[in-house]
C-alpha cells in the first residue's frame, strides 16, 4: 500500500513492515500504526518512525549501538503485553536545532517485537536518563 510522508514522499509499505503500537507514544495516544524507515544517505544509526495515520508525524530513533552501553531491561508486564520473540529497542531523537545538540531518551524507549510487529513505547525502571547527548554522551536531566 501507498503512503505519503513527510520526509520521504509517497513510499510503498508492505503490510509485514506495519507496526501496530498496542501502547501508544506518550501524547500521540491516537496514532497506532507506524512503520521504520531508513535513509542510505544518511547511513545507520538513524531510524524513521512514520506515522501511517498522519503523515506529519514522524519521530527519529537511534540505533542502540550509537549510545554505547545500554541494556534496557523490561518488565515482565511489558514482555506479556508484547509476546514472545526478539525485540529491537530504539530511544527516541531529540533534535532541536543542530545535530551537536541532539540528545536522546533512554528511559522511555520505543520496543518493538520484531516477529509479532508490535510496538509500545516504555518507562524502564533502571536508571537511564530523559535526556542524554547523542553525540558526547553527557547526561542531562
Amino acid at each position: 500500500m501507498k503512503y505519503r510522508t513527510r520526509d520521504f514522499g509517497e513510499v510503498e509499505i508492505s503490510e509485514e513492515r506495519i507496526l501496530e503500537f498496542i501502547q501508544p507514544i506518550l501524547g500521540f495516544e491516537e496514532y497506532k500504526k507506524y512503520t521504520l524507515l531508513y535513509d542510505e544517505e544518511v547511513g545507520t544509526g538513524i531510524v524513521w518512525l512514520q506515522c501511517l495515520e498522519d503523515e506529519n508525524l514522524c519521530f527519529l530513533l537511534a540505533d542502540p549501538n550509537l549510545i554505547g552501553e545500554y541494556q534496557p531491561n523490561l518488565s515482565a508486564e511489558q514482555k506479556q503485553e508484547l509476546g514472545d520473540g526478539e525485540y529491537l529497542c530504539l530511544p527516541i531523537i531529540v533534535f532541536v536545532k543542530e545535530w551537536k545538540d541532539a540528545t536522546v531518551n533512554l528511559k522511555s524507549p520505543i520496543v518493538i517485537n520484531t516477529a509479532r510487529k508490535k510496538a509500545m513505547q516504555v518507562v524502564l525502571q533502571q536508571e537511564y536518563p530523559i535526556r542524554r547527548k547523542l553525540f558526547g554522551g553527557e547526561n542531562n536531566a
